[in-house]
């Protein structure tokens, strides 16, 4: 296997992405949007060469397998999912299309994965330009330092150990970590630097330390960008994101299948300037030709593959069928309340989004007829 074809840890890769990212498990059922998939593209995508086979709107499709992957060069996470199209894209259908159970549950046995899987302790921390300063060392949170690092002696004076490190590729870093100052502190200084120089890292970028059940230390990054648009709340009717693959207890947080495919262009790139970052990761990777040829593929009803950036600040093309379905039951109209979860810059907390419904129309009444992507202006 090729070394840009290994598979990542997935623990890793979720810890890299970000709190608001879940891919859907394996033989679960989503709705493929073809509009969604053309913005990932983040260039002009001209589906007439799909002529004559016109392509819907959204494809119910069944997952058939999912790749954790990362860019050798910058370390980006990006992920294959393949889809197998299942021929009936009815919204209000509630019947697993003859292979399966209902609903979004998990089609055949044992093929599944944990939909509230225990996520391993991890942190992830915004680079300050102290942090990202060539020769410089990079200050480790007291959480971090305390729950994520091996134990430090605290006896010995002064305390310091040597932290390994496994990278998303497998390569091996090593670092001084040291509890120095006045006050005192928690310090990576040896080995820092050339970790910096060789990711390439600004201020601004975030760097992710994370204990694996297996209990290595594992390090990510994640670059600079202008935010993510993720899944808002299940609170009632007026709530924008019934649903998703995850709820946390008490909590109307929807951490997967969210509704920002819903909002017009304008409004999902004003909730997305909380970010900052000149460059957007994953822009310009997916190729237009490659988003035709998924696309008329699905129309046609064969098994197709998709490339997917999750720090690419474009809505998620793969979302969940029951959360569209619970969206697409809601009678939306002008003046309607919302609300809608986003995360912060660098990941660390949810923050929301609230707001009134301005306009109920299609975005693209020509070639996307009733067409639920973009149908909501706030």
């Amino acid at each position: 296997m090729k070394e840009a074809e290994k598979s990542l840890d997935p623990q890793l890769w979720h810890a890299c992405a970000g709190g608001m990212v879940h891919m859907p498990p394996v033989n679960s059922k989503v709705f493929y949007f073809p509009q969604g998939h053309a913005e990932h593209a983040q260039t002009n995508v001209d589906f007439s060469s799909a002529a004559p086979h016109r392509i819907p709107a959204l494809i119910l499709c069944r997952v058939a397998a999912v790749k954790f992957m990362a860019d050798p060069e910058t370390d980006e996470v990006f992920s294959k999912i393949k889809l197998v199209p299942l021929g009936n894209n009815e919204l209000n259908c509630e019947v697993g299309l003859g292979v399966g159970v209902g609903g979004d549950g998990v089609l055949g046995a044992g093929g599944g994965s944990d939909e509230n899987p225990e996520k391993p302790a991890s942190f992830a921390k915004t680079l300050t330009q102290s942090d990202a300063n060539n020769g410089g060392g990079f200050s480790v949170p007291r959480y971090c330092a305390e729950t994520i690092f091996p134990r430090l002696d605290y006896s010995a004076d002064p305390p310091v150990q040597t932290v390994i490190a496994k990278d998303v590729h497998g390569e091996i870093w090593k670092f001084r970590h040291i509890y120095r100052g006045t006050p005192r502190r928690h310090l990576l200084t040896t080995g820092w630097s050339t970790f910096v120089n060789q990711k390439k890292l600004v201020a601004g970028d975030s760097i992710v330390f994370l204990r694996a059940d297996n209990g290595d230390l594992c390090v990510g990054i994640r670059r600079a960008k202008r935010g993510i648009v993720g899944a808002g709340g299940g609170g009632g009717p007026e709530s924008l994101s019934p649903s998703g693959w995850k709820r946390n207890p008490g909590s109307c947080v929807s951490s997967y299948g969210g509704f920002s495919m819903l909002l017009r262009e304008e409004e999902n790139k004003l909730m997305m300037r909380n970010g900052c970052g000149n460059s957007i990761p994953g822009g310009g990777r997916v190729r237009p030709e490659a988003v035709v040829e998924a696309a008329a593929m699905a129309a046609k009803g064969q098994p197709f593959e998709v490339v997917y950036y999750p720090r690419a600040s474009t809505p998620e093309f793969c979302v969940k069928a029951s959360a569209v379905r619970a969206a697409m039951r809601i009678q939306w109209c002008s003046g309607m309340r919302f609300k809608m979860a986003f995360e912060t810059e660098d990941s660390s907390r949810i923050s929301w989004f609230m707001g009134t419904v301005a306009s109920v129309q299609v975005a693209d009444p020509i070639r996307w007829p009733n067409s639920p992507w973009r149908l909501l202006q706030v």
